[in-house]
Protein backbone atom coordinates (compact mmCIF):
# COMPACT_ATOMS: atom_id res chain seq x y z
CA UNK A 1 0.00 0.00 0.00
CA UNK A 2 1.67 3.19 -0.86
CA UNK A 3 1.31 6.14 1.69
CA UNK A 4 0.05 9.45 0.41
CA UNK A 5 0.92 13.06 1.73
CA UNK A 6 -1.04 15.80 1.03
CA UNK A 7 1.35 18.62 0.90
CA UNK A 8 0.85 22.43 0.48
CA UNK A 9 3.26 22.98 -2.15
CA UNK A 10 4.31 26.89 -2.96
CA UNK A 11 3.98 25.74 -6.64
CA UNK A 12 0.21 25.63 -6.03
CA UNK A 13 -0.98 29.49 -5.63
CA UNK A 14 -4.54 28.93 -5.92
CA UNK A 15 -5.14 26.78 -3.15
CA UNK A 16 -7.85 27.46 -1.02
CA UNK A 17 -9.22 30.62 -3.36
CA UNK A 18 -12.48 29.20 -3.89
CA UNK A 19 -13.06 29.97 -0.07
CA UNK A 20 -12.09 33.31 -0.31
CA UNK A 21 -14.58 33.80 -3.50
CA UNK A 22 -17.41 32.19 -1.71
CA UNK A 23 -17.53 34.32 0.96
CA UNK A 24 -16.87 37.65 -1.31
CA UNK A 25 -19.87 36.54 -3.26
CA UNK A 26 -21.76 36.32 0.31
CA UNK A 27 -20.85 39.27 1.55
CA UNK A 28 -22.06 41.18 -1.38
CA UNK A 29 -24.77 38.96 -1.34
CA UNK A 30 -25.88 40.40 2.00
CA UNK A 31 -25.04 43.92 1.08
CA UNK A 32 -27.14 43.89 -1.59
CA UNK A 33 -29.72 42.50 0.41
CA UNK A 34 -29.59 45.19 3.51
CA UNK A 35 -29.86 47.64 0.44
CA UNK A 36 -32.91 46.55 -0.89
CA UNK A 37 -34.47 46.09 2.43
CA UNK A 38 -33.75 49.83 3.58
CA UNK A 39 -35.63 51.18 0.65
CA UNK A 40 -38.42 48.95 1.07
CA UNK A 41 -38.81 50.45 4.69
CA UNK A 42 -38.07 54.02 3.48
CA UNK A 43 -40.87 53.24 0.48
CA UNK A 44 -43.42 52.22 3.03
CA UNK A 45 -42.74 54.84 5.87
CA UNK A 46 -43.04 57.28 2.91
CA UNK A 47 -46.26 55.86 2.20
CA UNK A 48 -47.42 55.99 5.66
CA UNK A 49 -46.79 59.69 6.31
CA UNK A 50 -48.27 60.60 2.76
CA UNK A 51 -51.42 58.57 3.90
CA UNK A 52 -51.81 59.72 7.55
CA UNK A 53 -51.32 63.56 5.95
CA UNK A 54 -54.23 63.11 3.96
CA UNK A 55 -56.33 61.64 6.51
CA UNK A 56 -55.49 64.25 9.08
CA UNK A 57 -56.04 67.31 6.44
CA UNK A 58 -59.66 65.63 5.20
CA UNK A 59 -60.70 65.34 8.79
CA UNK A 60 -59.30 68.97 9.67
CA UNK A 61 -61.22 70.48 6.48
CA UNK A 62 -64.13 68.70 7.67
CA UNK A 63 -64.01 70.60 11.04
CA UNK A 64 -63.30 73.66 9.36
CA UNK A 65 -66.24 73.60 7.55
CA UNK A 66 -68.42 72.66 10.58
CA UNK A 67 -69.16 68.97 9.31
CA UNK A 68 -67.37 67.64 12.52
CA UNK A 69 -67.04 68.95 16.08
CA UNK A 70 -63.76 69.93 17.11
CA UNK A 71 -61.11 72.66 16.05
CA UNK A 72 -59.61 71.66 13.55
CA UNK A 73 -55.64 71.26 13.92
CA UNK A 74 -56.87 69.15 16.99
CA UNK A 75 -59.07 66.72 14.94
CA UNK A 76 -55.84 66.03 12.37
CA UNK A 77 -53.31 65.80 15.41
CA UNK A 78 -56.23 63.07 16.40
CA UNK A 79 -55.83 61.46 13.30
CA UNK A 80 -52.18 61.45 12.78
CA UNK A 81 -51.86 59.83 15.82
CA UNK A 82 -54.08 56.91 15.24
CA UNK A 83 -52.47 56.43 12.21
CA UNK A 84 -48.68 56.52 14.31
CA UNK A 85 -47.72 59.76 13.01
CA UNK A 86 -47.30 63.33 14.67
CA UNK A 87 -48.58 66.52 12.95
CA UNK A 88 -45.23 68.92 12.29
CA UNK A 89 -47.48 71.82 11.18
CA UNK A 90 -51.43 72.62 10.78
CA UNK A 91 -52.67 75.79 8.95
CA UNK A 92 -56.34 76.72 8.49
CA UNK A 93 -56.28 78.86 5.03
CA UNK A 94 -58.85 80.79 3.14
CA UNK A 95 -62.36 79.31 2.23
CA UNK A 96 -61.63 76.08 4.81
CA UNK A 97 -58.67 75.05 3.58
CA UNK A 98 -56.06 73.08 5.71
CA UNK A 99 -53.10 72.29 5.36
CA UNK A 100 -51.12 69.39 7.38
CA UNK A 101 -47.63 68.26 7.83
CA UNK A 102 -46.76 65.17 9.33
CA UNK A 103 -43.86 62.97 10.41
CA UNK A 104 -43.74 59.08 10.75
CA UNK A 105 -41.02 57.45 12.58
CA UNK A 106 -40.41 53.59 13.34
CA UNK A 107 -38.67 51.68 15.56
CA UNK A 108 -35.32 50.29 14.09
CA UNK A 109 -36.08 52.90 11.18
CA UNK A 110 -33.43 54.84 9.38
CA UNK A 111 -34.63 58.11 9.75
CA UNK A 112 -38.13 60.03 9.65
CA UNK A 113 -40.52 60.22 6.88
CA UNK A 114 -42.67 63.46 6.50
CA UNK A 115 -45.67 64.26 4.63
CA UNK A 116 -47.77 66.74 3.64
CA UNK A 117 -51.58 67.41 2.10
CA UNK A 118 -53.88 70.10 1.63
CA UNK A 119 -57.86 69.79 2.06
CA UNK A 120 -60.65 71.99 1.13
CA UNK A 121 -63.87 72.49 0.00
CA UNK A 122 -64.14 72.32 -3.70
CA UNK A 123 -63.07 75.59 -5.76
Amino acid sequence: MVKRTIRCNARDPERGSGTVLALGLVTVAVALFAGILALSQAAVMASKAATAADLAALAAADAARGLVAGEPCSVAEGVAARNDARITSCRVLAGDTVEVATEFSQPFALGVAAGRARAGPPP
